[in-house]
């Protein structure tokens, strides 16, 4: 079974206090939610280490930035630390995404790509995706377009084009304005 998730990840028992807000946007640049979820206060932080790299990705004061584009099989996840600067944007490749009670959701495909400000990219549970199939809990076609996906947001990261990086501090700001009060 794909594991789903949701823009507001309402399900996190990591995050004690948090604000979020979440719109829809339909402009040239950029179509499909938006959501940002504030973490005024976490039980305890989140590290994770990529090769020799440690990064905090979850503390208090930090910042998810989620893009879910229309009509396509991806969202990104820009995390930024408690002084706005970004920490990394990760991709989950996905089927198109979808909403539940009127939040952005997503069924993730097991692929994943990390991209560092420092300009280091790198693709995660391609063990996970082989898994998957083997077991058949996708089948081919899932699986292949999973690839395909991973491949072209590779591809587009490495030449400079992928767009979503470039748009996270504007979607992060137009957010700010309208998050709710902690929770």
């Amino acid at each position: 079974m794909l594991k789903r998730k949701y823009g507001n990840r309402h399900d996190w028992q990591r995050i004690t206090k948090r604000r979020y807000a979440q719109s829809y946007l339909d402009a040239e640049s950029f179509k499909g939610y938006i959501t940002l979820i504030d973490m005024v206060k976490v039980r305890e932080p989140l590290w994770i280490t990529y090769e020799n790299r440690e990064l905090c990705l979850v503390d208090d004061g930090y910042m998810w930035l989620q893009q879910f584009p229309f009509g396509k099989n991806h969202m990104v996840t820009t995390t930024f630390d408690q002084n706005g600067n970004i920490v990394q944007w990760y991709i989950d490749i996905c089927q198109a995404y979808g909403t539940d009670n009127g939040i952005p959701t997503i069924d993730d495909l097991f692929l994943d790509i990390v991209a560092l400000p420092t300009g280091e990219v790198y693709l995660l549970d391609e063990d996970e995706l082989e898994e998957a199939l083997t077991t058949d809990v996708i089948d081919q076609k899932i699986y292949d377009l999973a690839w395909t996906e991973a491949k072209r947001l590779l591809k587009e990261i490495k030449e400079g084009i992928f767009d979503l990086f470039n748009l996270a501090d504007l979607h992060k700001k137009t957010l700010e304005k309208t998050l709710e009060s902690p929770v």
